[in-house]
């Protein structure tokens, strides 16, 4: 209505030169003719403006109209042309003078472009080499005075294609020049082309042992059901069109991977030594075409120059063996279809012969120091020990012993050492005791133990008889000096 609304103000003008043609005619060449004012007007838009001018749009298609216009008939050199090789010609024909032509495509007017001609009189129009947008419906409109008249739409066919073919594969997953799909998996292939007239389809199929083959499709899809290995190999499309004369061929390589089965880790190295061995770990598996990860304790193993993988990941080289690099191993295989890890792999590790790594050198080192430590500290308290026990003699054991020698042969004789000791007739020879105890031991010692260390011998403790409580005065002395001249004989009867 907007749009209405701005032709009709712009032709407001137009109004009152149509109520002047009924009093006077102007001269011929000062003639209005509303197809030069209405170049881009829609028909809907035209019907408002001539109803307003008092034209009513029956007049055009009815006739009967007095001074209406002749309906003006179109020709097409030919109804069909082949895309970038035709040219096409309209003419419109009509008998009517002091007209204006307008060309009209699919309801609207027509857009020009070099590849079109149009004569001075706008009635030829040519389309010097056609394409696929040119096909459709043509009209000319004849534009007089206060008229507008449209010829019957005549149709334009252009054949085209096929365009180049693309193959699509459901389900499938493109890797590199090749779609790789699951063995067992049901196959659709399709083919996508623009083409006009509707194309006719060939399919062929052909592998390393097998020559092309011709398959039963004939249409743009087919499917191939449990896919395997015997189905590997190169597809090929064959469209073709028979008005345009022209074929493409369109291939699509299939690579049928097997579902994937558990892998082992092997190791060539039997005697592995630390420090000394360089170990190669190999994840074997039948499959072709899979990915290969390495596993170090559970965790993606982390290439290093300890740690080296090969170019496809199914070698994995360990310089410099470590007490660390035990394990477990494991490799896992797979493709974007399934996967598949292999069991834990650990690896035995022994010492080497000559030499110690740093941390067993310490090891042992503390141990020896630990172990020297603990005999020195025992060696300390048996000392200690003895040594309190020595202290503890009694005031009797010195006295005993200052008046008795210890050994025969350790003290020479001295003056006055050989006198007759005094003797008493109710204490015995201590004299003669120490001596045999002193040679029980000796003999002991040397008759029982050949060698080791000696026994800490017995105390020889003497016992001297006590004084009675109830006497005061005792009938015995004891012989503090050994010289027998500074004492007299006691009898025992006193």
């Amino acid at each position: 209505m907007a749009s209405t609304a701005l032709w009709a103000h712009h032709w407001a003008g137009l109004l009152l030169s149509a109520s002047l043609l009924t009093t006077w005619s102007l001269p011929a060449a000062a003639q209005l003719t509303l197809g030069d004012r209405l170049p881009k007007a829609t028909r809907s838009e035209k019907d408002v403006i001539l109803s307003m001018l008092g034209t009513p749009w029956s007049c055009q298609t009815h006739g009967g109209c007095r001074g209406s216009l002749a309906k003006p008939t179109i020709a097409v050199s030919q109804g069909t042309a082949i895309e970038h090789r035709e040219g096409v010609s309209f003419y419109c024909d009509t008998k009517d003078v002091n007209i204006t032509i307008y060309w009209v495509s699919n309801n609207h007017p027509l857009k020009f472009d070099e590849r079109m001609w149009l004569s001075t009189d706008r009635k030829n129009l040519t389309i010097l080499t056609v394409q696929r947008e040119d096909a459709g419906t043509y009209q000319c409109e004849v534009w007089g005075v206060l008229q507008v008249q449209s010829s019957n739409p005549t149709f334009l066919i252009v054949y085209y294609g096929p365009d180049p073919v693309e193959i699509k594969l459901e389900p499938g997953v493109p890797s590199g020049e090749a779609v790789e799909v699951i063995e067992g998996s049901n196959l659709t292939f399709s083919v996508e082309t623009l083409s006009h007239p509707h194309p006719d389809y060939s399919w062929f199929f052909s592998n390393d042992s097998k020559p092309i083959t011709s398959l039963s499709s004939t249409t743009s899809t087919f499917t191939l059901h449990a896919a395997s290995k015997e189905h590997e190999g190169m597809y090929r499309c064959l469209v073709s069109n028979k008005a345009t004369n022209l074929s493409r061929l369109g291939a699509l390589k299939v690579r049928v991977l097997e579902r994937v089965t558990k892998p082992c880790i092997t190791s060539p190295n039997l005697n592995l030594v630390e420090n000394a061995s360089l170990v190669v770990l190999t994840c074997q598996t039948s499959h072709e075409g899979v990915g290969v990860q390495w596993f170090l304790r559970g965790q993606p193993l982390l290439p290093s120059p300890h740690l080296v993988l090969s170019a496809d990941n199914r070698t994995l080289v360990i310089h410099g063996l470590r007490r660390d690099d035990v394990g477990p191993y494991e490799c896992e295989v797979w493709n974007w279809g399934s996967g598949a890890r292999s069991d834990s792999f650990r690896l035995n590790i022994s010492c080497p012969q000559l030499s110690q790594s740093i941390g067993a050198i310490t090891g042992i080192t503390i141990g020896s120091v630990a172990v020297v430590a603990l005999a020195t500290g025992l060696a300390c308290f048996l000392y200690i020990r003895y040594a309190k026990g020595s202290s503890r003699r009694t005031t009797e054991d010195l006295i005993l012993e200052a008046r008795t020698p210890t050994s025969e042969t350790t003290h020479p004789a001295e003056p006055g050492r050989n006198w007759p000791m005094p003797t008493y007739a109710n204490v015995p020879n201590t004299q003669e005791q120490v001596r045999v105890k002193k040679k029980e031991s000796s003999s002991a010692v040397h008759g029982g133990y050949s060698r080791g260390p000696r026994k800490p011998q017995p105390k020889l403790r003497i016992s001297v008889p006590t004084l009675p409580k109830g006497n005061t005065e005792s009938n015995y002395e004891v012989l503090v000096n050994p010289e027998h001249n500074l004492y007299c004989h006691i009898n025992s009867s006193v």
